[in-house]
């Protein structure tokens, strides 16, 4: 992750001083990524990684580790987060959390070969069997995600940006909110959320964990399949999204199918999930949007022209193409 925190050769020694974990030898920053602060540490008996929570508070800290804890029991391949003298798995230091987590060997691949992305999709599949029934008291400090959350997120990113074309688009944005159709029979429990490739490790062409549970939270199971499915196709994207008319295909329906069927030989979808499966799709995209309110202009924008896409393909015919 990025590093917005500097971290002195003391401070670290500093830290470890509160665990059994060896004295330090080496440590190097982590400097990919964008939120959180994360440093490799290399001690006389252990390899650890550092970090360092930016942006969150320490009740929201403390629900990421007593999930990972739960997964963890659960025999989920997943980061171990480790505790220090006072039995306590979070530290704060300079009035934000910490935690030491011991480092996992493996490597991230951007470009996954199929049996690799097929471990993958089992064990997402494994991973909502698992937390569809956990249940947590700290979920209210999380950003779940729910219709109510996007409308609010949107709100505030219009005002804070407050010009005319973001007023446009929160117009845009709450009626495609109130386009939605997410039923309540729709099951829920806690997602990752970023499968982005750097939270996955392979080993010697195995899975070995999901790392970085910093965005999970309590919202619809189907969000990480559909954060999986990704119906466009590769070659439509943020950056080339332009070039496209509307007349064009951009889906790939064929490989979405697959990585469906992959899923549902771990947990099945209920029909509900089956036929709401667009509306969900559509909700990932407005939930990037949030996070890219201030880009393009209201009149026609990345986020706007995939649910432009989708509208013309329409809930029945997506649902025919990928179920039947």
């Amino acid at each position: 992750m990025a590093v917005k925190t500097t971290f002195s050769t003391d401070h670290l020694k500093n830290i470890l001083s509160y665990y059994s974990l060896g004295e330090l030898e080496y440590a190097y920053p982590i400097t990919s990524g964008t939120v959180q602060t994360n440093y490799f540490m290399k001690t006389t008996t252990d390899k650890l990684v550092f970090r360092y929570y930016e942006n969150r508070t320490k009740e929201s800290v403390c629900f990421e580790i007593n999930l990972i804890n739960y997964l963890k029991d659960k025999n989920f391949p997943c980061p171990t987060p480790l505790c220090n003298h006072y039995g306590q798995y979070i530290g704060i230091y300079h009035d934000k959390p910490y935690v030491l987590f011991h480092f996992i060997e493996g490597e991230h691949i951007d470009n996954p070969t199929y049996n690799q992305k097929k471990q993958f999709i089992r064990k997402v599949a494994e991973l909502h069997n698992i937390t569809k029934g956990y249940k947590s008291d700290l979920i209210q400090y999380r950003l779940n995600y729910n219709v109510e959350q996007c409308e609010k997120l949107a709100r505030e990113s219009a005002e804070k940006i407050n010009t005319l074309n973001a007023q446009e688009k929160l117009k845009w944005y709450i009626y495609q909110l109130n386009q939605l159709k997410l039923p309540c029979s729709l099951p829920k429990g806690i997602c990752h959320s970023d499968f982005h490739f750097t939270n996955v490790l392979y080993q010697n062409d195995k899975f070995k964990a999901l790392i970085d549970f910093d965005d999970a939270n309590y919202t619809f199971l189907a969000f990480d399949l559909v954060c999986l499915i990704e119906p466009f196709k590769t070659s439509f994207d943020w950056d080339t999204w332009e070039k496209f008319s509307l007349e064009e295909n951009v889906f790939d329906i064929s490989n979405a199918k697959k990585i469906v069927l992959e899923y549902s030989n771990y947990r099945p979808l209920n029909k509900s999930e089956k036929v709401h499966l667009f509306d969900l799709i559509k909700f990932s995209i407005l939930i990037d949007c949030i996070w890219y309110f201030e880009r393009g202009n209201v009149n026609d924008f990345f986020e706007k022209r995939k649910i432009d896409y989708l509208d013309k393909l329409g809930r029945d015919n997506f649902y025919r193409e990928l179920f039947r």
